[in-house]
């Protein structure tokens, strides 16, 4: 329970999609916290006992649903709105799939895949993975942003200069983010609650968990970003650096084959070392492991960079 929050979203109160003219779920004063209770990005489609024809079974209509919105009273364009991550609430329950045409080695992983994850709550320890190892969690919001100016519905899936699905991994309890509000009122919405995530989500999925958020929403007057921007308060891979890390590269004249060609020579190094099967290498990527631009001045080729923390199997 939340003590100094002035609100409460229930997860009921969510949508699909972006769109100016929603009807806001709560009018809120700016400086307000806000409780915010989540589902995951199945829409409780999946969940514990889910199996191979549960997922084969997935309406994705009802994918990655935002509770909101909230129309933050005083909020005009060309502000921003200043968003407080005070923490979340994990079920403990999670979910990490192969979703076929999805994901950046789909061409490769045609056939669906399902691994169903329990973890600890309160202790959020490491999260067991049954082909192997233990994942560290870091429980973050996938999705989170405002209403983009143009009418009409938008998707959730590709990410927008107001945000939206960002997935970003460091959006997590104690950051502040900001945002462009293209709108009155910002109509801000959040949900996809992730227990963990590697730089990337390769697989296009990461430990999906139903959460509560609380967040506290501020205004900054005439900001006039042009993208989301945060700040992070302390470091940010702690979790994952305690024993260091294997490390492949792609390197060439296109990012996108280096990212690629860095994750397949991950996959290639887990197998090899661990036993593991290339689908189940995949899945563990996309939850724990991190690309990274590691060169992007010597032309003509650029170098992209995997990293697997090593406490993984430690």
């Amino acid at each position: 329970m939340c003590i100094a929050c002035t609100h409460t979203i229930h997860r009921a109160k969510h949508h699909f999609g972006w769109n100016r003219d929603f009807e806001p779920a709560l009018v809120a004063k700016a400086g307000e916290t806000i409780h915010f209770e989540c589902l995951d990005s199945s829409g409780g489609q999946l969940g514990k006992g889910s199996t191979l024809e549960t997922l084969g079974a997935l309406d994705f209509g009802k994918i990655n649903p935002v509770t909101g919105p909230v129309y933050v009273e005083g909020a005009k364009p060309g502000d921003a709105l200043k968003v407080t991550i005070r923490r979340f609430v994990p079920s403990g329950i999670g979910w990490t799939a192969n979703i076929p045409g999805f994901g950046l080695l789909a061409d490769q992983f045609q056939e669906p895949a399902l691994h169903m994850w329990t973890y600890d709550p309160i202790s959020m320890a490491p999260a067991l993975y049954g082909p192997g190892g233990r994942v560290p969690l870091k429980p973050f919001a996938g999705t989170i942003g405002v209403a983009p100016a143009e009418p009409g519905l938008h998707s959730v899936v590709p990410p927008r200069r107001v945000g939206g699905n960002l997935d970003i991994r460091d959006l997590t309890s104690g950051v502040t983010l900001y945002l462009p509000v293209e709108v009155d009122g910002a109509l801000f919405s959040i949900g996809d609650t992730h227990a963990a995530q590697g730089d990337g989500e390769v697989c296009g999925t990461a430990i999906e968990s139903q959460m509560e958020v609380e967040a506290t929403i501020e205004l900054v007057r005439d900001a006039r970003l042009h993208s989301p921007r945060f700040t992070t308060t302390e470091p940010v891979t702690r979790h994952l650096d305690g024993a260091g890390y294997e490390v492949t590269t792609g390197i060439g004249p296109d990012l996108m084959t280096g990212a690629r060609e860095a994750l397949m020579r991950m996959i290639d190094l887990l197998g090899a070392e661990h036993g593991m099967s290339a689908i189940d290498a995949y899945l563990l990527c996309s939850v724990c492991g991190d690309l990274r631009i590691s060169e992007i001045v010597d032309a003509p080729n650029w170098v992209v960079s995997f990293y697997f923390p090593r406490i993984v199997f430690a």
